[in-house]
């Protein structure tokens, strides 16, 4: 991963770092943001199933907000493979800034957020609100981040994209990851590489609350993964 990590992140790290000073250039700089996702994902020998339990469409003219559990950093890659038609802006953890050459470009064309800062964490919404208005959707995991215990199958939903989603119209797109967690980090009663799976869940209307958006996306994700897991 970190050989992998610092060719693909050199060789299509400086377009998106040239691309994202003009804010009308992003969808161009996400081209090469999903093939540095292709080539990390793929190159680490992984393989991923795409499974659909709804058939709602995706309007191409439509933002919207990405919502999915979070179970290892092989999502973020995923994701952006997953969104072929919708560039996405994730809202991410501002220490990442201090990974060399990736700190750089991510704060480049990500939204930052400092979760020990209710300043920052307040803000958060006025910068996402400004990526939508350029054009882009913006994808928020809403546990927060990988949980360190294993057996978590599912964390608490923090409040984030779900009033984002309700303060500015956009409607939630629901995915469900399963197996990366036991893939990477490497887990050897499973194999690897291997193949993960994802499940589309569908969209949920905005008009709802927030507090109704954040129990329905809960529940949609914990049935999905528990009908995997049982």
């Amino acid at each position: 991963m970190l050989i992998l990590a610092f060719v693909f992140t050199i060789l299509f790290g400086i377009p998106v770092y040239i691309l994202s000073f003009n804010k009308k250039h992003y969808k161009y700089a996400y081209r090469f943001v999903r093939w540095w996702s292709y080539c990390m994902f793929f190159g680490m020998g992984l393989r991923y199933d795409l499974t659909r339990l709804s058939d709602q469409k995706l309007d191409k003219n439509q933002q919207y907000v990405f919502i999915s559990n979070h179970t290892s950093i092989m999502d973020i890659m995923l994701m952006c493979i997953l969104c072929a038609d919708h560039p996405i802006c994730f809202v991410g953890k501002k220490e990442l800034v201090k990974i060399p050459i990736f700190g750089t470009i991510y704060k480049r064309i990500c939204v930052m957020v400092d979760r020990k800062s209710a300043r920052s964490r307040a803000d958060v919404y006025r910068r996402c609100a400004e990526k939508m208005e350029e054009g882009n959707s913006i994808v928020i995991f809403p546990e927060g981040g990988v949980p360190d215990d294993t057996s978590i199958i599912l964390d608490e939903f923090k409040d984030g994209a779900f009033t984002l989603s309700s303060k500015h119209n956009s409607p939630i797109v629901v995915f469900t990851f399963i197996g990366l967690k036991e893939i990477f980090p490497f887990d050897n009663s499973k194999g690897y590489p291997g193949k993960a799976k994802v499940y589309y869940n569908g969209v949920l209307d905005p008009s709802d609350s927030p507090r109704d958006l954040k129990l329905s996306s809960f529940e949609t994700i914990k049935k999905t993964l528990l009908q995997h897991y049982n």
